[in-house]
């Protein structure tokens, strides 16, 4: 069993030790909402994390990552001078797989264009609903992920585009959610979208 061990460590630090394996880290911004009928807004997050770049060759690439990612939307709304703010704020971690294809424009820097499936998993969050009635203030807190609210598991599709500037990364990438935030009694069940810039540094 040890020696089993040794030599699976031993593959993959020959594995990463190849000149065609990379890291990378990044960190940015997310600009998320949901589809759907819900009549809510955009709502800014962070992003941030780690990545690995397998290069098949010159051009194509695999790409996967892992980023711990603030998604939610928000929505505000008066009626009869009686005011509600509701925020939703989840925090994911996210595992893309990404498919992309590096092209060369000039000395030392390349565009990469990519696409691919993406999985996370909600560990947090709270939405936070704030109304005035009547002239009385209530504030309340509840979680975003649970039985009586969003469902953890989300996936997706990711596409992206970056330039490369020597070791330094600038991003833009969408996703498309393709599962429901939760069960809800409408024709359209809300999903996650999202857009990000990000900023990385290759390794």
């Amino acid at each position: 069993m040890k020696k089993s061990i040794l030599l699976v460590m031993f593959a993959l630090l020959s594995v990463a030790g190849f000149s065609q394996v990379s890291w990378n880290a990044k960190v940015g911004m997310n600009i998320s909402n949901f589809t759907g009928d819900l009549d809510v807004s955009a709502k800014v997050g962070v992003k941030l994390g780690v990545g690995m770049e397998y290069a098949f060759n010159d051009t194509w690439l695999l790409q996967p990552s892992l980023f711990l990612s603030q998604k939610g939307a928000k929505f505000s709304a008066t009626v009869s001078g009686d005011e509600a703010d509701v925020k939703f704020n989840a925090m994911y971690f996210e595992l893309p797989i990404m498919m992309a294809a590096r092209f060369n424009v000039a000395n030392n820097t390349n565009i990469v264009v990519s696409a691919g499936p993406y999985m996370a998993y909600g560990v947090g969050g709270k939405t936070r609903t704030k109304m005035r009635i009547g002239g009385a203030k209530t504030d309340i807190k509840e979680n975003t992920f649970g039985s009586d609210a969003f469902d953890r598991f989300d996936a997706g599709l990711g596409v992206g585009v970056a330039a490369e500037f020597g070791r330094i990364i600038v991003g833009l990438d969408g996703q498309f959610g393709l599962v429901k935030l939760m069960d809800m009694n409408i024709d359209s069940n809300p999903k996650n979208i999202n857009c990000a810039i990000t900023v990385g540094y290759k390794f």
